[in-house]
C-alpha cells in the first residue's frame, strides 16, 4: 500500500508524460476491465462514465492534475463539482465519504502514475540513451507503508536486466494499484546486482496472474502508445459486447485509423 503523499513521487510533469496523456482517446466504459492492459495506452477511461461530456470533464480534471501538480484534495473538489454538474449517479464509491475518497484516489493516482511511467518508458527507450545505458534496474520505493513482497524482493535484489528482456513487458512498474516502484537506466550491472529474474517470474497461477502483479497490470505503460487503435481493437483488448460495445465503437469510429 502506498504512503499518503503521491506528490512526493513526482517533481514536475515532463513533455513525454503530457504527450502520452493527450494522445489518448476518450472511451466509454461500464467496468474497469472493459479495456484491458495495453489498451490503456490509447484510451482514457473512468469506469462507469459513458457520456462524452462527462468523460471530457473527467479527462480535463486528470490533465490538470498532471500538468499543474493538482493535489488529491483539489482533484476531489473538481470531481465533486463535475459529478454534480453532470448529475452522474451509480458510480462505484458513491454514497459514503470512504467510498468517494477511495474512488477519487484510484482515478487520480492511476492517471498520474501510468502517464508518468509511460513518459519514462519513452525516455528510457530513446536510441541515444540506449547506446550508453542499455540496462534497466528495478527500484522499489521503500517509503510505502505495506510493501508488496515480490516488489520489495526485486528491489532488494537490485534486479538489473537488459532493456529488451521480456520481463519488462509485463513487470515495468507500476505493477498494481498504488504501486510506487520505478525503473532506472544504467550503463551496466554493478557487482552484486541480480542479472536474471527470480525463477518462476513468468509462471501464471490458476487465476492467470503473474506473481506479484495485480490483475490488469501485466503490461508496460507507454510501450504500445504508438500502436494503431485498429490493432488494439483487433487484439480484443476492448470490450465490444452489448450496449457498451456500441458506445465504444461510436467513439472509435472516427479515429480507428490513428
Amino acid at each position: 500500500m502506498a504512503g499518503p503523499d503521491i506528490q512526493s513521487d513526482f517533481e514536475r510533469p515532463y513533455a513525454e508524460q503530457q504527450q502520452f496523456f493527450r494522445d489518448k482517446v476518450n472511451l466509454p466504459t461500464e467496468r474497469w476491465d472493459d479495456i484491458w492492459q495495453a489498451a490503456h495506452d490509447r484510451g482514457f477511461v473512468v469506469a462507469g462514465a459513458t457520456k462524452a461530456e462527462l468523460l471530457d470533464d473527467l479527462r480535463q480534471a486528470a490533465d490538470k492534475a498532471i500538468d499543474s501538480g493538482t493535489t488529491l484534495d483539489t482533484f476531489r473538489k473538481d470531481f465533486r463539482d463535475l459529478v454534480a454538474r453532470h448529475g452522474w449517479t451509480g458510480w462505484t464509491g458513491e454514497g459514503t465519504p470512504g467510498g468517494e475518497a477511495w474512488r477519487t484516489r484510484v482515478i487520480y493516482e492511476t492517471n498520474l502514475r501510468t502517464s508518468h511511467a509511460a513518459g519514462r518508458w519513452r525516455q528510457l527507450t530513446d536510441p541515444a540513451l540506449l547506446k550508453t545505458r542499455p540496462w534497466w534496474r528495478y527500484v522499489h520505493n521503500d517509503s510505502v507503508l505495506s510493501p508488496r513482497p515480490h516488489h520489495k524482493r526485486w528491489g532488494d535484489l537490485r534486479l538489473t536486466l537488459p532493456h529488451d528482456h521480456p520481463f519488462w513487458r509485463t513487470h515495468f512498474p507500476p505493477n498494481g494499484w498504488g504501486c510506487r516502484c520505478r525503473v532506472t537506466a544504467v550503463r551496466a550491472p554493478r557487482p552484486g546486482d541480480r542479472t536474471a529474474p527470480p525463477e518462476g517470474w513468468d509462471a501464471r497461477g490458476d487465476d492467470g496472474l503473474l506473481p506479484g502483479i495485480d490483475k490488469g497490470w501485466a503490461y508496460a505503460p507507454g510501450a504500445e502508445a504508438a500502436t494503431p487503435l485498429r490493432e488494439i481493437v483487433e487484439r480484443k483488448l476492448v470490450n465490444l459486447d452489448g450496449r457498451i460495445g456500441a458506445l465504444m465503437m461510436q467513439s472509435l469510429a472516427a479515429v480507428l485509423g490513428r
